[in-house]
């Protein structure tokens, strides 16, 4: 088989949800089937250790696509020019877009539809929310095959898109990288050395966006400290993205801003430790399609506090304290509870050790191949 893949998520030590999807299938795909012939996609010269095997040929296509009117040069004319030429038998698709001008079988993943919720108006880029809301319908009519990362998605697309047939819409969960796993105290004590003096701590591990919902998590963590004494800081790693300002202003008006650490982005095998040492994992985020920090904690034998909403009860089954994620009430008595209390923090990881099974990255690859390989045989 012929695959055409898009990998413009592929970047050296900036891999954030869509681009770890890329990377863990993609390479476990390459490594299993040594006789297709896969061409990987890039909007920007690529770092050759993502080439994954000899039977991958990179192409890069011009221009680097991270503008909506660039996304449109990009899939549009770069990529279908490039699938006309190539001519593979499917194209997958990784990051919510492709091409409509392109008669390659295409698989497109649908890791969310939150840009249809209406709070997408307030929460992205004017120009970006523009760009889903014109393109979106297209692209799902346009893809022969619809990849979900969740139940939760496949139902969300159903809800906001009545005009797909469900069958249409494969489930194939997200996995967790094998960095993630049970450290040592003693590594745990250096970790906690490194980053927070010494003292135990709450991390959020995630791009900074206003979907992440870090502004109450601040705010519930200040009136966690307010009213305890207890010696935890909050951890937050990743990159500040865009509209950000609620975060500022929540850390500006805290009453425990040494308490609040900023990591921004940091390398890659770093994060495994600093989710590894920490008390409880927090990601009360308002709307995801996956949540793939939760599934990182529960792999690192670390407790996790999540919202009860859209995919997150999906992925953590009984194996996290759950929490309406507009409520800081709410999120401030989870994580005190967690800090507190031993017992609990026991129970939860025992229950992460069985709902983790449920999710590989093995298990992800093997049924995206089955997709691709029923779409080449379809079409």
């Amino acid at each position: 088989m012929k695959i055409a893949i898009n990998t413009r998520f592929l970047l050296k030590n900036k891999l954030e949800g869509f681009g770890w999807f890329t990377y863990e299938t993609l390479r476990r795909m390459v490594a299993a089937h040594p006789d297709d012939e896969f061409i990987f996609f890039f909007d920007r010269p690529y770092d050759p250790s993502y080439v994954f095997g000899k039977n991958v040929t990179p192409i890069v296509l011009f221009p680097p696509a991270r503008h909506p009117f660039l996304f449109v040069w990009w899939y549009e004319w770069s990529v279908a020019r490039a699938l006309k030429k190539y001519k593979p038998d499917v194209f997958l698709s990784t990051d919510n877009f492709c091409s409509l001008r392109t008669s390659t079988p295409t698989c497109l993943m649908l890791h969310d539809v939150g840009w249809a919720h209406p709070e997408a108006r307030q929460t992205l880029p004017w120009l970006v929310f523009q760009y889903y809301n014109f393109f979106a319908p297209h692209f799902l009519k346009k893809a022969e095959t619809l990849v979900a990362v969740s139940s939760f998605v496949k139902e969300d697309a159903l809800r906001y898109y009545p005009f797909l047939n469900q069958e249409k819409i494969v489930v194939c969960h997200n996995g967790c990288r094998t960095d993630f796993r049970p450290i040592t105290e003693g590594v745990q004590r250096a970790v906690r050395e490194k980053y927070t003096e010494g003292c135990p701590y709450f991390v959020f591990v995630g791009a900074v966006h206003p979907r992440k919902n870090v502004h109450r998590l601040i705010e519930a963590f200040s009136l966690m400290k307010k009213r305890t004494s207890l010696p935890h800081k909050l951890v937050i790693v990743g990159r500040f993205a865009w509209q950000t300002g609620d975060v500022r202003t929540a850390f500006d008006n805290s009453d425990c801003q040494k308490d609040i650490i900023f990591t921004g982005y940091v390398a890659d095998e770093e994060v495994p430790l600093l989710v590894g040492a920490a008390t409880a994992v927090t990601y009360v985020s308002l709307a995801e399609g996956f949540g793939i920090p939760i599934l990182e904690a529960m792999n690192s034998d670390v407790p996790v506090v999540t919202s009860n909403v859209t995919s997150m009860p999906e992925v953590a089954g009984n194996a996290a304290l759950l929490v309406n994620p507009f409520s800081v009430d709410e999120m401030a008595d989870a994580i005190e509870k967690l800090a507190k209390d031993s017992d609990l923090r026991q129970n939860l990881i025992a229950k992460g050790q069985i709902q983790r099974e449920k999710f590989s990255w093995d298990k992800t690859a093997s049924v995206l191949y089955e997709v691709l390989k029923t779409l080449k045989e379809k079409y």
